[in-house]
Parts: structure tokens; sequence; C-alpha cells
């Protein structure tokens, strides 16, 4: 996204820029570790795979700077010239960038250690039309050229290409390999449901179609060990598929009311403060205010529950109706969904019983979800200043202190692993979120430490 502060998480080091800046910050102590000043304002930062290298992208310029964090000294500025640029992104090995030009004009990969560079004519200007393999070796991109979708398969070491074959869409949406790096699942435009799967040597294994003449596919997401394919569609379905047939074993309903008695529903609700704000002894004032202000916990509900409804309108673009969001557990035992016209409402189904199992309703809609990469605990933003944790125990809000206005709207799941594998230790919570310019009082998260070790079911 392009904003005028970023943030991101990564192995040793905190990134994050504002306007013309970049400061790398210690995660431990938050100490500046470095501090580089860019060309012009900067619109987007990733991190090298490694942690070594952070670029810094500036669309409106054309420019791309990339610095070294072993080798401060070192830096490397990559101009696209009257081409321009609309995106940038590292590949899986950390040293080769590959930029977008306007108009999708073509690719170009720029390699930082050979100073090397390659084009890929005709990238294909769609949602998702890059796809690397989780190993790394591979990548699959769209592209579009004589009015016709095709695939190309390269391979990243020598950006040789492997495969190149055309698809069976009208117009190709987005492409995805599944996690084993052995099926390339490619989906076609809204305006129709069609789903197709390719082998690593560009063999069409299926095709599946669950209707026609009305708007199809609007997400899909792998299970982690590959044998499952979750696809969300507008019809506010969702439909898993199975890795031997490539056939629909069951399908999940968002209907507005939950009656199932067996499913557990969590209500957020908001209560007043338990601790007075203006006693406190310890600075600083004002973010103990903020932390104690307004805190919220989640109520059971008793069934049936009429979750909040939106109704799409109907005569304009990009309806807000379907399955927009949806993920599975690291461990493959659930899957969370969300309703677009049901914003408020986090769905989470168990896989191995295929059966909706818990239902979370939010008081503000739902912004984004992430699941723990080491166990099934799901971590869930609304906007506003506090982050939710589910897992099989219960569920717990947390309050994120910060200065300002600052808002938790998106997670990142980089930031993810160390919040669900670091923080906890030294109730480091703040330190690992997504929230601009928080300066954080450790002092005042220890009492919410307690329940977030403990287990979830709290009254915070």
């Amino acid at each position: 996204p392009l904003v005028d502060e970023h943030s991101f998480v990564f192995a040793f080091g905190q990134a994050s820029c504002v306007q013309y800046r970049l400061v790398i910050r210690d995660v431990n102590t938050l100490q500046i570790l470095q501090l580089y000043t860019c060309l012009d304002q900067i619109q987007y930062i990733e991190w090298s795979s490694d942690s070594l290298f952070i670029l810094c992208a500036m669309y409106k310029r054309g420019i791309v700077q990339v610095w070294s964090l072993e080798q401060p000294d070192w830096h490397c500025k990559i101009d696209e010239g009257s081409a321009g640029l609309v995106a940038s992104c590292w590949s899986p090995d950390g040293r080769h960038i590959l930029n977008t030009t306007e108009f999708h004009l073509r690719i170009t990969v720029w390699s930082l250690c050979t100073k090397s560079v390659s084009y890929i004519k005709y990238p294909k200007a769609c949602q998702q039309g890059i796809a690397f393999t989780k190993d790394g070796r591979y990548m699959a991109l769209a592209e579009r050229r004589d009015c016709k979708d095709f695939i190309s398969l390269f391979v990243c070491s020598d950006w040789q290409l492997l495969r190149h074959f055309d698809t069976e869409t009208q117009d190709l949406f987005g492409i995805e390999w599944a996690p084993n790096g052995c099926v390339l699942a490619v989906w076609d435009t809204c305006l129709e449901y069609k789903i197709l799967l390719y082998s690593l040597d560009g063999r069409l294994l299926s095709t599946y179609r669950a209707y026609e003449w009305s708007l199809g596919i609007k997400s899909i997401a792998w299970s982690p060990s590959s044998q499952f394919l979750a696809i969300g569609s507008y019809d506010e379905k969702v439909r898993i598929l199975n890795h031997v047939t490539w056939k629909k074993i069951t399908e999940f309903e968002h209907p507005a009311t939950i009656t199932n008695p067996k499913t557990i529903v969590y209500k957020e609700v908001e209560k007043s403060p338990s601790v007075d704000a203006e006693r406190l002894s310890f600075p600083p004032r004002a973010l103990a205010s903020s932390l104690f202000s307004t805190q919220s916990k989640y109520d059971i509900s008793q069934v049936p529950v009429s979750l909040q409804y939106v109704k799409p309108i109907a005569d304009r673009a990009n309806p807000k109706i379907g399955i927009g969001m949806l993920a599975f557990s690291t461990d493959n035992c659930f899957l969370a969904t969300r309703n677009d016209n049901i914003p408020n409402a986090v769905w989470i189904w168990d896989i191995q019983k295929l059966k909706l199992f818990v239902v979370l309703e939010q008081l503000c809609a739902i912004q984004s979800f992430q699941w723990d990469p080491r166990q099934p605990r799901l971590a869930i933003c609304t906007g506003n200043s506090k982050v939710y944790l589910w897992s099989p125990a219960g569920c717990v809000s947390v309050q994120v202190p910060m200065e300002g206005k600052a808002a938790c709207s998106n997670l990142h799941k980089l930031s993810l692993f160390f919040l669900f594998t670091r923080c906890f230790s030294h109730y480091k919570l703040a330190r690992m979120l997504l929230c601009k310019g928080s300066k954080v009082h450790l002092e005042l998260l220890k009492n919410r430490y307690f329940y977030l070790q403990k287990g979830i079911h709290s009254e915070t």
C-alpha cells in the first residue's frame, strides 16, 4: 500500500519511514541502528528474505533505493527512467529486485550480485499476477498478449523460462501456488466462476465450476498441507476441493442468523475501565489514559444469534458481498473466513469435522486477520486500538498503547511471527504490532500479559 509512514518488523530490526527518511531500530531496545535519507518521499518499503537489505520504492520518480544493514556505506539506486514504476518487490533469494513499469509494459529483474538486468514482457495487470513457490525455486507470471492469457514459469536462480502455456480463461484474475509447489491455481474474472489447476510442467489437471451466469470467485486459500483448496465466492459460500480428484468435498454457508446450538458465538462488548488512570503514579499519563479508557471483552451469546447484515448496493461495481477473506490455520485444523456483507463477523470452521466451530462478532468491521505460524491462534484487527486473539481455549481483547489517533488496521505475517513467538515472553506485545509512531511504556502491559499467557478467556 502507498503510505506516508510504514513499518515492518523482521529478524533483528524494525524499519519505519516518514516522508523521505528510513529509520532502522533494534527490535529489543528500539534504539536507532541506522538512519537513511532517500531521494524522495518513500511510498513502499520491503525487507529482503535474509534481512540484510531493505528496498525503498519512490513510485512518483520511478526510483528504487536499496540499503544494506551489514555495510551502511553501501547503497544501490535503480532508476526505471521514462518507463515509470508501479510496483517493486524482492525475489525469494533476496538478491534480485523485480520492478513493474507503468502500464505493465514489462518487468525488470535487477541483480544486486552481478548487476545484470533481465526483462520480462507482457505482464498482466491483475490483482495477483506474480506467484513464487514456497521454496523460492520457481516464479509463475500471468501474461496477456494477443487478447489471450498465458502463464510463464521461470527458474528463479537464473531467470530462464521453464514453461510457457496459454490458459482457458477469459480474463485471468489471479494465480497462486500450492505450498508444496506442485500445483498452480489460476482463476478467472469475477464475472465467471472458473478455477483451473496446472502442474509444474504446464499440464491442466482439472477445471472446477460451481455455477454459471452469476458473479464468481472472490478469494482462494490453500491449506498448508496442500490437501485442500478453499474457494470463496460472491454467493456467500466457501467450497473445499480435495487434492486427489479436485472435486468438492463440502461447502460452507454464511447465513446472517446462527441457529446451531453447538456453535459458539463470541460477541464483543465494551465495559467501563477498572483502573482510574488519574491515580496512576507512573508516566506517561496520556498513554495510561489511552490504555484504560475503553476496555472490551467477549460474551458468549445464546443461539439463535442474528449478525449485523449490510445490504449490498446492487448498481455499484465491486459489491460488498461474498467471501472476501479466508485463511487456513498452520495445523490445517481450522479455516477462518469473512463474509463481506456481514463485515463484523469472523467465522472459524473445523476442517476435521467440516462444520462451523466458532463465530466472533466484533463491534467494528474486520480489517485483517492472520494465523499464528506455530499453533492454532488467530489475530484480528478492526481498525481501532485493539488486537483480538482467538484460540480453541477462548478469546481476548488486547489494548495497544499508543499516542495520537493511531489504529491497528493491518496485520503483517512477519510481524505476526514475532507477536506470537517472542512478545509473550517479555510482554513486548506493543513493540511488535503495526502501529504508527507508537512509544510504549512496558509497565502498562504487565496486567494484560497475565491473561495473554494464561488462556485467553479474560475480562480485559
